[in-house]
């Protein structure tokens, strides 16, 4: 058996043909890291885990069904919404008009279109303005102790409020002032929606993020990155956010469901978008006055609300099973 020379690589037995050999001497090739040609993304593995929840896969699709026919029926549907005609009020299900008319004669589908694409937008935008505070809020009370307090008890202030009752003086006081800011009654009525459902609804995934926060900073990966002289911003951009971005998405598929509810509310009561302007609630609360005679009036923005956050609620609870590492592993 002939002997190795001391400079001569050696072989690791019963190693991969692609794992390349390290020299004695480093260079570029010692470098090299093998990689597996079947490795899966973690992103893969949510998808595949999200898969196996139906119910979640029904409500995402019942969700992107209602935002197409939302979006893109008012292009293919061409009747105005806010057309009178009153020798057709009070009609029911025709070819001409699939859900009827109102008193005034304006084809109920097209109005609950337009009124769709309202009560989304506000959903979708306050919920963005939510999910940012509470992020903020939860990740510096969590990495900073000397925040902690402060922000907690902000916190517990601001869900100690009823919401309802403080929505409604915000509505009453801001409504005038800011329309006549904007020039625009709609304009200033969505900036003070938006602005009122987002800052009452931060609270839980303030608490969220901050239990996550808390958890990861005694991680090993952020003790190294502390003890190396990381700045904090850094740390809190490169290892906390990511880490948290779990229980964010499924606070945010919530929090649409939460805006959409509290908006439609708001419009049921008459503290929302004027009557000319539709949304969801108002259409509920116009066809509250004839649900004796006309019944559908009612149930068809009764339908679509029910529709869309349960769905989403269904979607959320998909994402919560597929981004929980011990639930996604089995």
């Amino acid at each position: 058996m002939t002997e190795r020379s001391a400079t001569e690589p050696v072989t690791p037995v019963g190693t991969d043909a692609q794992v390349v050999v390290a020299s004695h001497e480093p260079g570029p090739e010692a470098m090299a890291v093998p990689v597996d040609p079947g490795a899966r993304s973690q992103w893969r593995d949510v998808w595949d885990q999200f898969r196996t929840h139906k119910g979640a896969l029904i409500g995402a699709a019942v969700f992107a069904g209602i935002c197409l026919v939302v979006l893109l029926g008012p292009y293919l549907w061409d009747l105005d919404p806010t057309k009178t005609d009153i020798r057709n009020k009070n009609q029911g299900s025709t070819f001409a008009h699939p859900m009827g008319t109102d008193q005034l004669g304006r084809d109920i589908f097209a109005r609950m279109m337009m009124g769709g694409r309202i009560s989304l937008a506000v959903g979708l935008t306050a919920m963005g303005l939510s999910i940012l505070l509470g992020t903020l809020v939860g990740v510096l009370a969590g990495y900073f102790k000397r925040l902690d307090g402060l922000l907690m008890r902000l916190t517990d202030l601001f869900l100690a409020l009823p919401i309802l009752p403080l929505l409604l003086v915000l509505v009453v006081l801001f409504r005038e002032p800011l329309a006549a800011a904007f020039g625009s009654q709609e304009v200033g009525i969505f900036v003070l929606m938006v602005t009122a459902i987002g800052i009452t609804s931060w609270m839980q995934t303030a608490r969220i993020v901050r239990g996550d926060v808390l958890a990861l900073k005694e991680r090993e990966f952020v003790l190294a990155a502390r003890s190396i002289g990381t700045p904090a911003r850094r740390i809190i951009s490169r290892h906390m956010l990511p880490n948290v971005l779990s229980p964010i998405m499924v606070s945010a598929t919530l929090g649409i469901a939460t805006a959409i509810i509290t908006e439609s509310t708001l419009s049921f009561l008459g503290l929302g978008f004027p009557p000319d302007f539709p949304t969801w609630g108002r259409l509920l609360n116009d066809g509250v006055a004839y649900l004796q005679l006309y019944p559908m009036r009612a149930v068809w923005p009764g339908l679509a609300i029910s529709a869309v956050v349960l769905s989403i609620n269904y979607v959320g609870d998909g994402l919560r099973d597929a981004l929980d590492p011990r639930i996604r592993g089995r």
